[in-house]
């Protein structure tokens, strides 16, 4: 669990270089599998304070998963992650930042587009598009991912759900599920997140699966960390 002090909470270093790193690995999660050398360097970036589990068995244990409004990922899902992190700034700025769909590529560098399909504050059955580049592997072309998103669970200012397709040429996630809590305690903002993953080409090998998918979590969150207490600062 996350220390809720802010002298002992997580504080992940965020430098242009370390950004750019973030970003590279990233882009790069969705494109499995992959060579084993490129696995044993992918495992290693992983953050430490995550939390991670592969499920390969046909009924999962989910007793214990993340929920919005009583629903959370997959429960027959092969592959989820679950990750948290304590962020110092005020519940308002990480909901808006996290909520600014649109406003995603300006802190997140692996995404380079994010369109909002309605309008209006995010709410039940809001969709929106975003794309992030896969780059070519042994068995997969370099591609641009499309993921569709809708939101099919909100409260404001305490979670989210929503769930959609990753579609990119030679390369396709047929659901990801993910669900986001946002838990205000002394001196900031705790933020619980867990996704769950299926499709016939991830399944295939969920083991080297998870070790791509499970680390774009845990940069999403540094990258949410980071900017969100930069901008409590300037309040």
């Amino acid at each position: 669990m996350i220390d809720t002090n802010p002298s002992t909470s997580p504080n992940p270093a965020h430098t242009p270089r370390s950004a750019s790193r973030r970003a590279r690995l990233r882009s790069s999660l969705l494109a499995i599998p992959l060579a084993a050398g490129l696995l044993a360097a992918g495992a290693a970036s992983a953050g430490a304070a995550t939390v991670s589990q592969s499920a390969t068995s046909s009924r999962p244990d989910r007793s214990d998963s993340l929920t919005c409004r009583g629903k959370g990922i997959d429960p027959d899902a092969k592959l989820h992650h679950r990750t948290e992190t304590f962020i110092k700034a005020p519940l308002s700025t990480v909901w808006k930042l996290h909520t600014d769909v649109e406003g995603w590529p300006s802190w997140q560098e692996p995404v380079t587009s994010a369109k909002r399909l309605d309008q209006g504050p995010l709410r039940k059955d809001s969709r929106f598009r975003w794309t992030t580049p896969a780059p070519a592997t042994p068995t997969t072309p370099a591609t641009t991912l499309v993921i569709t998103s809708t939101v099919e669970d909100v409260q404001q200012g305490k979670c989210i759900r929503w769930s959609g397709p990753a579609i990119g040429k030679g390369l396709r996630i047929d659901e990801g599920v993910h669900v986001w809590n946002f838990i205000k305690v002394k001196g900031g903002v705790i933020v619980r997140t867990e996704e769950s993953w299926t499709g016939d080409q991830i399944e295939a090998d969920p083991e080297t699966s998870i070790k791509y998918l499970a680390p774009g979590l845990d940069f999403w969150l540094a990258d949410l960390k980071s900017t969100a207490e930069a901008r409590g600062r300037r309040n």
